[in-house]
């Protein structure tokens, strides 16, 4: 009888993930096409080289910083502390908590951005110091820095609006957000690129128009919930001091992350120009099955395993886990073999157009293929990270994120001499697989039996049902046509896919693979439930 209590447990957990996965990479695949849209025309405008470096790095700084004290931190420490008075508190104590902390968070936001305006040109000595051998490009990229650091503020009370209609389980209009971004950038650049000097300050334009544009989309979904409130000045409110002590340690987690994009940052500044370009269009490329899929999949685990942690039920959520890394280690492999085998049509069909010529394809194509190596690093790590959050040990995933950045940095300098940026995207992948092994063991030091030999067996299995779509691909690439045209271009590139999908799949059936079956289940699920969504 335990035994199948427990099992079912298990089917219901994974159940849930599937539904919570269906309605979030939903959201997230909109997102990810609309970005690519927008990269599609940066590329056609704007090519890779110094230019494009240097917004990049502008935009760079007040994202990085959005993301530790906006999306990031702010959000996590203010969530639990809202959902806290919801819960308890009368409607009258809500508001006024929420236009406390709203007040604090604007005030804080707009500091930061005033002060990141004034130290923009030491900010950038610090994270690009090969800009300063060019005045021009170093003078450039502080003007970007400047005109965007506004953004931060914006992007800010974006992000709070998103927790507090999360936690009305509200999740569309938060979701659309980083999609409003995208129309905002492709319509200042559409718009404004020959009527701004220099041009490539109209997409600097575009990054504010769309933070205006994530603020103002969720106005009315904050109307309808009665808490669409002004900021009050009311600093010693005593729900500022419970976030204030959740905040800087959600800061200090997310700062792992951070530098290393920093560290990787001020490495490309050394290398050739063009060479932060190159590394930001094949991130991009492998950044849509990454947060189409793996990024979805552990942010629709997380729910999941902070139930059953805070139940105590250290098995079902070691099982919960196995699901989750299975899932993403049978998507991820064959995206890799994908990735890697075409990724010179890929990048080609995507962005070589205007400026963006075959010399950029190549130099980015290269770095494509080191990023989706670590496809599986990437996915799985953010997975089991969440595990230990769900337990309520953020320090864990703190420390080996920090042990990650070290690997990334050591690899890094090994790599770029000879392999140039291509080498920096291999560092980052040697720093995912560190994360990601460093933390299974504790992981399974924590919880116990973690599945292993089906984790084994899953990845064995998903390996052999690659080799066909592999053949598949070589074989597109060896018979492409030697007349290219961007239409024959995508006509080859799509049918190349969808043969190789076809083939994986059959190969999945003859195999048994039991992740075929879950990601049906989702589809099904969606088409009896709808998309889990408010």
């Amino acid at each position: 009888m335990p035994e199948g209590r427990r099992n079912f447990k298990v089917s219901a957990s994974e159940g849930q993930v599937v539904r919570a996965l269906g309605g979030i990479a939903s959201a997230t695949l909109l997102s990810r096409l609309l970005g690519f849209v927008r990269d599609m025309v940066v590329a056609r405008a704007f090519g890779a080289g110094p230019v494009t470096d240097a917004f990049f790095v502008a935009f760079r700084i007040p994202n990085i910083l959005r993301r530790l004290l906006a999306e990031g931190a702010l959000s996590t420490a203010m969530i639990p502390v809202f959902t806290d008075y919801a819960s308890t508190r009368e409607r009258p104590e809500l508001t006024r908590m929420l236009r406390a902390v709203l007040g604090l968070a604007l005030l804080v936001l707009t500091v930061t951005a005033a002060l990141g305006i004034l130290g923009a040109p030491l900010i950038l000595k610090v994270i690009a110091p090969g800009f300063m051998s060019d005045p021009s490009q170093a003078t450039l990229a502080v003007f970007l820095t400047q005109v965007m650091f506004p953004y931060l503020p914006l992007v800010g009370l974006a992000a709070m609006a998103t927790g507090v209609l999360n936690s009305q389980s509200r999740f569309f209009a938060g979701a659309i957000g980083p999609a409003v971004l995208n129309v905002g950038m492709i319509g200042a650049v559409v718009l404004l690129l020959h009527h701004v000097e220099p041009p490539i300050l109209s997409l600097a334009i575009g990054v504010l128009v769309g933070g205006v544009g994530q603020l103002l989309v969720q106005v009315p979904s904050l109307s309808a919930c009665g808490l669409l409130v002004a900021p009050s000045t009311e600093l010693r409110h005593p729900a500022i001091a419970r976030i204030t002590r959740l905040l800087l340690p959600a800061v200090f987690g997310l700062a792992a992350v951070q530098v290393m994009v920093f560290v990787n940052t001020l490495l490309a500044s050394l290398l050739p120009l063009g060479s932060i370009s190159y590394l930001y269009y094949a991130d991009r490329v492998m950044e849509f099955p990454l947060g189409v899929f793996g990024i979805a999949l552990a942010s629709a685990s997380l729910p999941v395993m902070s139930r059953q942690a805070a139940a105590q039920d250290h098995p079902a959520l070691a099982a919960t886990l196995s699901f989750a890394l299975r899932l993403a280690l049978y998507v991820s492999v064959p995206a890799t073999v994908g990735l890697v085998v075409l990724r010179t049509p890929i990048v080609r069909v995507l962005f070589e157009r205007g400026r963006f010529g075959p010399v950029e394809t190549s130099a980015t194509a290269e770095a494509l293929a080191w990023y989706a190596l670590g496809l599986a690093g990437f996915a799985g790590s953010r997975i089991v990270a969440q595990a230990f959050y769900a337990l309520g040990d953020a320090a864990t995933a703190v420390r080996w994120g920090i042990v990650s950045i070290v690997a990334n940095v050591v690899a890094a300098l090994a790599l770029m001499g000879p392999l140039g940026h291509a080498g920096l995207a291999g560092a980052a992948s040697v720093g995912a697989y560190v994360n990601l092994v460093a933390l299974l063991v504790i992981a399974r030091w924590r919880l116990g039996r973690l599945g292993g030999r089906a984790l084994v067996s899953s990845a064995c299995r998903t390996t052999l049902a690659s080799l066909p779509l592999a053949g598949s691909c070589w074989l597109a690439l060896a018979l492409w046509p030697s007349r290219r045209s961007l239409a024959l271009d995508v006509a080859w590139l799509a049918a190349a896919i969808v043969v190789g999908v076809a083939l994986f799949w059959g190969a999945s059936v003859a195999l048994s693979i039991s992740e075929r079956t879950a990601l049906l289940n989702l589809f099904r699920r969606r088409e009896h439930h709808g998309t889990v969504d408010a």
